[in-house]
């Protein structure tokens, strides 16, 4: 069953007595970083499930938003250094 794009959630769980969060998600990316880490780091991040894994809290943070200023610096930093953004990989989705 395909799910809706509404429907393929992220969810993030934790609780304040536990050093570790839940994390479930539907996003591709996302899950391919999760694995790549789970490989690199196996004693920190565990993979439970198909989609769910176990990641220390500390990994888990909100940021405040770049300012429209900030944005333009970095991008203008990345393009001085020859940075390319990343191409996406056609029928990929």
């Amino acid at each position: 069953m395909k799910l809706s794009l509404y429907e393929q959630e992220t969810i993030i769980l934790y609780n304040q007595a536990e050093a570790t969060a839940e994390v479930y998600t539907h996003d591709s990316r996302l899950l391919e970083k999760l694995r790549r880490l789970a490989e690199k780091y196996p004693d920190q991040i565990v993979k439970k499930d198909r989609q769910t894994f176990l990641v220390p809290k500390r990994c888990v943070s909100v940021r405040e938003p770049y300012s429209a200023e900030r944005r333009k610096a970095a991008s203008e930093r990345a393009k001085a250094a020859g940075y390319r953004p990343p191409t996406s990989k056609k029928g990929s989705e």
